[in-house]
């Protein structure tokens, strides 16, 4: 264990331990390692989730793009411009799930070395904060998933204040939200570049979205 985290872990008046300290954070007041654990898998299986509405989208797609290209071989601009539209609201939803399911992966990097060092104070407070995000994120995606991010974050957020409680580390909300806003940005950059390398573009030979094409003389 390095010296500065043996100092993170021994602020305060307590003169317990800092071994002690990280053993108890797992053990009192009510085992925090298999919440822990239990919220780990509950995140799991929403990114699973995910990953069956993600290709849900991608299939249809590749279904409306289809449509599109060929409503434009056939001149027919009014009812490309219907499926263009469908498809920018499909990809757009496609993105929400890539941005959500890559924060997801962060959070549960994040439990898992929780699990390892015990530094559940500092590292798990951006945790709950990037789950609200996501929480929010999904809410027109999937309705019937709000309830179960909710029950996640009351989980996170619970291990966390007993965590505090028990090592006497103050959280430093500020830090949290700001490392949390961080992740949730980054996550969105990845997810535009993984929506523009996965799904196809338009040749350059057929006009944008919502243009006029020229009519054949």
């Amino acid at each position: 264990m390095s010296e500065k985290f043996a100092r993170r872990w021994g602020k305060g008046k307590d003169k317990t331990p800092v071994t002690t300290k990280i053993k108890e954070a797992f053990r009192t007041p009510s085992p925090l390692k298999p919440r822990l654990d239990y919220a780990i898998k509950r995140i799991e299986m929403q990114i699973q989730r995910l990953d069956k509405a993600g290709g849900h989208f991608s299939e249809r797609d590749k279904f409306i793009f289809a449509r599109i290209v060929d409503s434009y071989s056939k001149h027919d601009m009014q009812r490309a411009n219907v499926f263009a539209n469908e498809l920018a609201e499909i990809r757009r939803m496609e993105k929400m799930i890539i941005r959500a399911r890559l924060a997801l992966e962060q959070i549960v990097l994040r439990l898992s070395t929780v699990s390892e060092l015990g530094d559940v104070v500092t590292t798990m407070a951006p945790a709950v904060g990037v789950l609200r995000n996501v929480k929010n994120g999904m809410a027109a995606v999937f309705p019937e998933a709000d309830k179960e991010f909710g029950t996640i974050g009351n989980l996170l957020s619970g291990i966390v204040m007993d965590a505090s409680h028990t090592t006497g580390l103050n959280i430093d909300f500020q830090e949290a939200n700001e490392d949390a806003q961080k992740i949730m940005n980054e996550a969105a950059t990845v997810a535009e570049q993984k929506v523009k390398e996965k799904f196809p573009q338009f040749p350059d030979d057929l006009p944008a979205f919502g243009e006029t094409a020229q009519t054949e003389t």
